[in-house]
């Protein structure tokens, strides 16, 4: 029998790049996943890419909403009974623009999604973890390379990353008398959709504009299945997986 047959996991922002690729080796460990969205369709379609989709449940919702998310993991708890893995992921930027020019509607977007999401999900997942028995779980927040080091006119999205990595340590902290482990997990130019501007060319801290190396977002995925297969007596408090030539030691 698989190790993980009897093991529960909610993966936001699944529909696409990074949630889905962990969501799927998740899935392919013998986890049973959550995969939560806005989108439903693109969440069937993660689902799809599964041997046996009825190993998914398929939940769409705005992260980013209070009753939204209480609404979710009422369902997680209905399905699986108990929830042993979050994975807040769920994550959009604002357009590259100066500061000055990026509008309020935009910064609170991100932080919505980001920042508010990530806690919102946080907070459901440590209510559902302390009261099931066994008590306990995972939670692990998606720090990126911007959780350490801005990109050019990228405020929003740099602010709500830097503080995942405060989340990340409230939540690993308040976690122990609980057998809550929390870690963060900083990615680097993980060739999806989203990192596709990177072989063509981005700006960079000098003003130049130039292609970045990428990496495969199997590694990715394989490392959020390493952090997620640790005993709750184990955490990876943080891990930075990246494409080894990008611009990241030495940014800027």
């Amino acid at each position: 029998m698989n190790a993980m047959q009897n093991k529960y996991a909610l993966v936001t922002g699944a529909g696409s790049g990074i949630g889905r690729a962990c969501a799927l080796a998740l899935m392919n460990a013998g986890w049973r996943v959550a995969l939560v969205g806005r989108h439903v369709e693109s969440l069937q379609q993660t689902a799809a890419m599964f041997e046996d989709p009825a190993q998914a449940l398929v939940l769409a919702a705005d992260v980013g909403r209070p009753t939204q998310v209480s609404a979710l993991f009422e369902q997680v708890k209905a399905e699986f009974g108990r929830l042993d893995l979050l994975f807040n992921n769920a994550g959009i930027a604002a357009p590259a623009l100066p500061i000055d020019e990026l509008t309020f509607e935009q910064w609170q977007a991100v932080v919505d999604v980001n920042l508010t999401g990530s806690f919102l999900c946080a907070q459901a997942a440590f209510k559902l973890m302390k009261s099931q028995a066994p008590k306990g779980g995972r939670i692990i927040n998606n720090g990126s390379i911007s959780a350490h080091a801005p990109r050019p006119f990228s405020a929003p999205y740099t602010a709500t990353k830097h503080a995942i990595t405060g989340l990340t340590k409230a939540l690993s902290l308040d976690g122990r008398a609980h057998d809550i482990a929390c870690g963060q997990l900083d990615l680097g130019n993980a060739l999806t959709e989203m990192a596709m501007p990177m072989t063509r060319g981005v700006r960079q801290a000098d003003g130049r504009i130039a292609v970045e190396a990428t990496m495969d977002v199997e590694h990715a995925a394989s490392a959020l299945l390493y952090m997620a297969g640790l005993p709750l007596a184990a955490n990876v408090q943080f891990m930075t997986v990246m494409a080894t030539a990008m611009p990241y030691v030495g940014r800027g």
